[in-house]
């Protein structure tokens, strides 16, 4: 089976939702972790609010912020 994806991208590098076809929007969203929130601004699907996080993102600064945050 493969991978599901929640998102597409278009032939001018736009992100599009996946279950919604609509255009990602620049939005907020926040980061919880052991009880500490993160305000970040990141695209969003304006219909059903799905939030896509950039690879380099999820694995660099936040999971450097998780472990700052476990160490403490």
């Amino acid at each position: 089976m493969g991978e599901k994806t929640y998102y597409s991208m278009d032939p001018m590098g736009k992100l599009k939702c996946h279950k919604c076809k609509k255009e990602l929007v620049r939005g907020r969203a926040v980061f919880s972790y052991l009880g500490n929130a993160f305000p970040v601004e990141l695209p969003v699907c304006p219909e059903c609010g799905y939030i896509y996080v950039p690879e380099e993102l999820a694995v660099g600064k936040v999971l450097s912020v998780e472990r700052s945050l476990e160490d403490k």
